[in-house]
């Protein structure tokens, strides 16, 4: 595979862990993160949410909720998407602490506000910004990573960040993995993903009747 990818959700258990999954298993150099302050799965209550830190290992959170309600867990598929996760890698990670896993080539986002935080680290000094909004129109800004990776160099190096809509539920999850690694697969097709980005994106929303939002920026 040419590029690098990170799937980026807000606590890395369900949307990026089912597309790093699903891409991992057919060969693609890929990581995955959440951006949020802490890792959070469905309690007994919606005010009664299990709350981890980043770094927790998923066999951690695994044994802790089989040993708190293993029916509840079983039912409502957290015990089944932890196990999944564990088979994928150790332990959640923080989009915004992932500084020596070095650069990415492309980064999916599957939902707005973390396709907007991952682009907040982008400062506005070094690289410009061009990006579309689903309403077709088009803006530019310059922007440098500082905050997410901390970097002392400027590489100058073009990444691709696009916002794949996916609710989060395992369903959705699923059906945004494969929808994500068509995506992957039309743009390990290409020559150069910079000069034919708009095009594989209107072939895949015209196939999909799905819409993108996606920037280019640089590290």
């Amino acid at each position: 595979m040419k590029f690098r990818y990170a799937m980026v959700c807000s606590s890395n258990q369900n949307r990026s862990m089912e597309s790093h999954s699903i891409l991992k298993k057919q060969g693609f150099d890929v990581s995955s993160y959440g951006t949020g302050a802490h890792v959070k799965l469905p309690g007994p209550s919606l005010r009664e949410p299990n709350v981890y830190e980043f770094g927790t290992p998923y066999k951690q959170m695994f044994d802790d909720l089989r040993r708190k309600d293993p029916d509840l867990y079983k039912r409502n598929g957290i015990l089944p998407m932890l196990k999944r996760n564990l088979s994928v890698k150790l332990a959640p990670q923080r989009w915004q602490d992932n500084a020596l896993d070095g650069s990415f080539d492309i980064v999916f986002a599957f939902e707005e506000k973390v396709f907007d935080m991952i682009l907040e680290g982008y400062e506005k000094i070094f690289s410009f910004n061009w990006f579309t909004h689903p309403r077709g129109d088009c803006c530019g800004a310059f922007f440098g990573r500082t905050d997410l990776h901390n970097r002392e160099q400027v590489l100058m190096k073009s990444v691709l960040v696009i916002n794949l809509e996916v609710k989060d539920n395992h369903e959705e999850a699923a059906i945004g993995a494969r929808l994500t690694l068509d995506l992957c697969q039309e743009l390990e097709k290409v020559e150069s993903w910079e000069e034919s980005i708009d095009d594989v994106v209107a072939a895949f929303e015209k196939q999909h009747r799905r819409k993108l939002l996606y920037s280019i920026s640089f590290y």
